[in-house]
């Protein structure tokens, strides 16, 4: 009974996008009303973001610890980017570990804010052997589609935010801060969905269970990543009329961001 309601919900939204209509009403190169609220956790957390897009929400909390730096990269902070997908959020979530979607949307964050060079690691550095690790915990609380940009628009608001723990005679002293922590540029992450013939921005959770594929472009000046997702395919005229979308409305978000 589910397969067939799922199935014709799938069909009932292919239809309607084939019409050129989407289900909440809005246009294909539309994103959800969007709210962020930075600082969300207490002021002893090193930097916080709470996103709400449409009804999907996401808390982003950003902790730093010291460490030893990668091999190859002796001199240069290190960042980890989790996801846990809270029970609560969805009737399909389930407690334990990580789960093939968390690692997804992990995986796709963290590369658009790596790739970018977002975090100037150098900066991190503190002593030979001794490095800043920055760690990007990302809280599903509420699921209602497009959580790679929730995610990753929440986690560059709560990085642009995060202040740098004292560290005095090699230990950290949590709840005081010496600084903020060094952010070059701010990579804004846009998915499309491709339904039938038909290419939209930001997919609800509807419009996922009805798309095709999809293709997640993250950018700042320049294209930093790109994930494609879904059996499906892109055209080539089709993947350049996303990449225009994404500067597009990364340029919208990256001032609702730094307002």
């Amino acid at each position: 009974m589910m397969e067939i309601e799922a199935y014709l919900r799938k069909d009932y939204i292919t239809n309607l996008i084939n019409e050129g209509k989407r289900i909440d009403g809005r246009g294909f190169d539309e994103y959800r009303k969007m709210d962020i609220e930075k600082n969300y956790v207490d002021d002893k957390a090193c930097g916080s973001s709470l996103i709400k897009l449409g009804k999907t929400k996401v808390l982003v909390g950003i902790s730093m610890s010291v460490g030893e730096p990668y091999p190859d990269k002796p001199q240069e902070g290190v960042m980890t980017t989790s996801v846990e997908f809270r029970p609560m959020a969805s009737p399909t979530f389930e407690s334990g570990p990580p789960r093939e979607e968390a690692i997804e949307v992990a995986r796709v964050v963290d590369r658009g804010i790596r790739e970018s060079g977002a975090i100037d690691t150098k900066k991190l550095f503190i002593e030979e052997d001794k490095v800043w690790i920055v760690f990007i915990d990302i809280h599903i609380l509420d699921h209602n589609g497009n959580l790679i940009d929730a995610s990753g628009i929440a986690s560059i608001s709560a990085l642009m935010n995060t202040r740098i723990p004292k560290y005095e005679d090699g230990k950290i002293i949590y709840g005081e801060f010496e600084g903020k922590l060094p952010i070059t540029c701010v990579p804004i992450p846009c998915t499309v969905a491709k339904i039938g013939n038909s290419i939209l921005i930001d997919p609800n959770l509807d419009e996922e269970y009805a798309m095709d594929s999809r293709l997640t472009i993250a950018t700042t000046d320049t294209i930093n990543a790109m994930q494609k997702g879904g059996n499906g395919s892109f055209k080539e005229e089709e993947i350049l009329s996303a990449i225009d979308l994404s500067f597009e409305k990364a340029k919208e978000i990256r001032k609702l961001i730094e307002e």
